[in-house]
């Protein structure tokens, strides 16, 4: 639809005509008495005609010019505002223990990662007006997905990935300490780090106290989930016997990580209680308030402008000519 920013300027349309009802009784008392000569009845026609055409011209420009005054614009359908000031990185553990299949969808024995996936995609889904990231680690830790509006994006990073891609042990303090660096580029944002990991920290460059102290500084809020159960039963060569397979989970470490930033540490033994986790998630942070709408605008004055512009020159050139042909 088309809308004007400055309505009140169609006020000015008028004026011409008030301008010439006031100065049509003054030129009529000001004129002097003189002797009437009737001109011939075809100098007279064009006379008139050559007039009301000056006048309708003139009308049409100025219409125009009051049009272009007026400001209009297009607006668009609308669309989604999003906010700019919502950041959050997902850090997903790809080491060798995230292929322990201790975990359940649907009745189905599936490993961690996923289960992981399976979970994870509602949760991205639902992050409308966020901008996401995803950083993959094991030995060490690098950038899936930058920071994006484009949730099935992310989603398509996370499904695509595979275990052992970058190793076997765990680099918790380097996925930490990249999602850091990532954020302190953009200072003004609300920096949230969802780090999901079954195990301890075993390799990489950066230390997890290193990589607290980092957070700490640039104000990166850590949430931290520990995935696995706590207890499997597995067949041995005495008979069956049951075994924690996540005792090498350091649920001090991320606690201590989580608890310092002010985020939380959650602990996921079952698909539910992940699922669950999220949902906690959300109510922690929630999305960026309710969606707002807006319409993209796209200025149109100056087609009104040009063509009053067109006509002018369009009067100028006739008017060229005609001299030209009066004098030649």
């Amino acid at each position: 639809m088309i809308d004007f920013v400055w309505l009140w300027a169609l006020i000015l349309w008028p004026l011409p005509f008030i301008y010439r009802y006031i100065r049509k009784p003054r030129q009529a008392r000001q004129q002097p008495l003189a002797v009437a000569v009737l001109p011939s009845l075809a100098s007279a026609t064009y006379s008139f005609k050559a007039s009301r055409w000056q006048l309708v011209t003139g009308l049409v420009i100025w219409t125009l010019l009051v049009l272009a005054l007026m400001r209009p614009q297009w607006l668009g359908e609308p669309v989604a505002a999003r906010n700019d000031a919502r950041e959050m990185m997902i850090a997903v553990d790809l080491s060798g223990s995230m292929e322990i299949a201790d975990m359940e969808i649907n009745g189905e024995q599936v490993d961690r990662l996923t289960m992981l996936k399976h979970v994870m995609s509602d949760f991205i889904e639902r992050r409308i007006g966020d901008r996401l990231g995803l950083i993959l680690f094991a030995d060490t830790a690098y950038v899936q997905a930058p920071m994006t509006f484009d949730r099935a994006t992310v989603q398509r990073m996370l499904d695509e990935t595979v275990l052992r891609l970058i190793g076997e042990r765990t680099a918790i303090g380097d996925a930490i300490a990249l999602a850091v660096k990532r954020f302190a580029a953009r200072p003004d944002t609300n920096k949230i780090l969802v780090l999901v990991t079954d195990g301890q920290n075993t390799a990489g460059q950066v230390s997890p106290d290193q990589a607290l102290q980092l957070a700490k500084y640039h104000g990166v809020k850590i949430y931290t989930i520990g995935v696995g159960a706590e207890e499997i039963v597995v067949d041995s060569f005495f008979g069956q016997r049951r075994v924690n397979p996540s005792r090498d989970l350091d649920e001090a470490m991320l606690s201590q990580l989580a608890n310092e930033t002010g985020g939380a540490y959650f602990r996921a033994r079952s698909t539910e209680e992940l699922a669950e986790i999220y949902t906690e998630l959300d109510a922690f942070e929630p999305v960026q308030g309710e969606q707002q709408l807006r319409r993209p605008q796209t200025a149109l004055y100056f087609w009104p402008l040009g063509a009053a512009w067109l006509i002018m020159i369009a009067l100028f050139a006739v008017y060229t000519i005609n001299r030209r042909r009066q004098h030649g």
